[in-house]
């Protein structure tokens, strides 16, 4: 059911009449975008991008999805620390230790707000990540969706012919 599900939406986004350069630049700005530090605001930002530049919005939010509640916390763990090495980690401080289950907890945001010197390190990471990230997707999409659409167009040209 899920594979079905999976196969229906990448035959709606193959068939969009969009060139594939277009339909891989809207999903690799999506994946920019979700590993930006504006955390929170990825959706509006996406949103507000495809409207002004009239990107493809489905192929935007499958990039936006990348940077989920699942990889989201070991991301900007990632991304401090990257920027830290560029920029130097905060003397006399240490991250708070926390627990999965306390990321719906509003203690542990408040807490971790009040270590806002990993605030500079962790957008300087997420930044140069972000745009990495970008940077390779974008061939990859792009390869994805060209073979995708050939594969397409072979399975319509056989029906076709019967």
């Amino acid at each position: 059911m899920v594979r079905r599900k999976i196969e229906h939406y990448t035959r709606r986004i193959l068939s969009y009449d969009d060139p594939p350069e277009r339909l891989a630049f809207a999903f690799a700005f999506g994946v920019f975008l979700s590993f930006t530090p504006f955390l929170g605001f990825h959706l509006v930002l996406g949103f507000a991008a495809a409207f002004l530049f009239g990107l493809n919005r489905v192929a935007l939010l499958v990039g936006l999805a990348i940077n989920n509640p699942w990889t989201l916390v070991p991301y900007y763990a990632l991304a401090t620390w990257v920027g830290g090495l560029l920029i130097g980690f905060p003397t006399g401080s240490s991250f708070p230790s926390f627990e999965w289950s306390q990321l719906h907890d509003t203690g542990f945001w408040l807490q971790l707000l009040q270590q806002w010197h990993f605030l500079i390190p962790m957008a300087l990471g997420s930044t140069i990540l972000a745009i990495l990230s970008a940077a390779l997707s974008y061939p990859l999409a792009l390869y994805a969706i060209k073979r995708g659409r050939a594969r397409l167009d072979r399975r319509q040209g056989s029906e076709i012919a019967l």
